[in-house]
């Protein structure tokens, strides 16, 4: 939902057309990742976070689905993506198994506020504070 890059930039090889407009050759056009992620006529409840929406579904995040097109597409495909996912997933994966995640003591997760800032890169606005605790399988369950 938060792309680090929302617009995606690129140029025309050659002249089409896209709904009923004339594209020229080598016109520079932009991607909208952010709008394509969120766009009703794709995805049920696209304002919702629901990582469960790509269980047994057959869009992927390798480019080959343009409604999510995450790292790029086809041979302008993000050469770092194998990097990325190997530096994300591994250390994600440590955090939660090893720890117990909760919001803070009175937080409810319906008030955190997930407005984004207006800029090239998709942060947001607020920072989201959780507090760990360390999981002992034998004695958590």
């Amino acid at each position: 939902m938060h792309h680090v890059v929302p617009l995606l930039p690129r140029a025309y090889r050659e002249e089409c057309e896209v709904d009923g407009y004339t594209i020229p050759m080598k016109a520079k056009v932009t991607v909208n990742k952010w709008a394509l992620g969120r766009d009703p006529e794709y995805w049920d409840e696209p304002e919702i976070f629901k990582p469960e929406r790509f269980e047994n579904a057959s869009v992927d995040f390798l480019g080959n689905n343009f409604e999510y097109i995450l790292f790029g597409s086809r041979r302008r495909f993000c050469p770092g993506m194998s990097f990325a996912l190997e530096n994300i997933e591994y250390p994600l994966a440590k955090l939660l198994y090893h720890f117990n995640w909760k919001l803070p003591k009175g937080m409810n997760p319906n008030n955190m506020d997930m407005t984004e800032l207006l800029g090239i890169s998709g942060m947001r606005k607020t920072n989201i504070y959780l507090t760990a605790t360390p999981f002992h399988p034998l004695v958590d369950g």
